[in-house]
């Protein structure tokens, strides 16, 4: 068996006036689909350096961690096993530079990133990720 493809990400929030909680969303358009901001480990990194690195990689913005949320385990388009772990982060600065990796990227709404998310096992870190917010997991 082989080892598994390790990488980390956030699910990255912040508050809005207008809905209470926004989260970004990041749009890949190698896969077309919407998720959340996450990549690869790099040698001797720790996970929560990844999820950071990533955040600020894709979305161009800092962030604050505080709830690490539940281990992702899944299998990559060409079969390999991958293992992501998230942290629920709140945005705390930056702007936005599209590149070919990451297009675009979205501000939503629970509802909204819901519906947008393409991956199941994305709205369920979604569905943590405001139960967290919730109890004060910020």
């Amino acid at each position: 068996m082989s080892t598994p493809v390790r990488a980390a990400g956030c699910v990255l929030w912040r508050r809005s006036p207008a809905h209470g909680v926004e989260f970004c969303l990041v749009h890949r358009p190698k896969w077309s689909d919407w998720s959340w901001p996450k990549g690869k480990l790099k040698h001797g990194e720790t996970e929560l350096a990844a999820a950071l690195r990533e955040v600020e990689e894709e979305t161009g913005r800092t962030c604050r961690p505080a709830t690490r949320l539940p281990r992702v385990h899944y299998r990559t388009h060409d079969g390999r096993r991958k293992t992501v772990d998230y942290w629920l982060a709140e945005e705390t600065g930056g702007a936005f530079a599209p590149s070919t990796e990451i297009d675009e990227i979205r501000w939503l709404p629970r509802e909204a990133a819901a519906e947008q998310l393409t991956e199941e096992r994305d709205r369920a870190l979604l569905a943590q990720a405001v139960r967290e917010l919730a109890q004060g997991g910020r």
